[in-house]
């Protein structure tokens, strides 16, 4: 039988909010609202070299679980950064 993993690998086990989970690094760009997606994916993972951010369209469906090394990046249909990542 096959396992299915989480994406990125899961880590959280022990955390349940974003302020355990920093690490010392950022856990939210509110610098990347309006830009463009894969510029703000850059900036967000060498903030934070511990997350992995994964751009998705605004509306599209996602993982509800919550996880300290991925961070969603929700773009318009500009591709344009449309909510704060954390």
């Amino acid at each position: 039988m096959s396992h299915q993993h989480r994406y990125p690998p899961f880590e959280s086990d022990f955390c349940a909010d974003l302020e355990c989970c920093g690490s010392g690094y950022k856990t939210m760009w509110r610098n990347t609202l309006g830009m463009e997606g894969k510029r703000a994916k850059s900036i967000i993972e060498n903030d934070n070299p511990l997350v992995t951010a994964l751009i998705i369209h605004k509306g599209h469906a996602v993982l509800d679980d919550f996880c300290c090394n991925r961070v969603w990046i929700f773009i318009n249909e500009h591709g344009k950064v449309a909510s704060v990542p954390m």
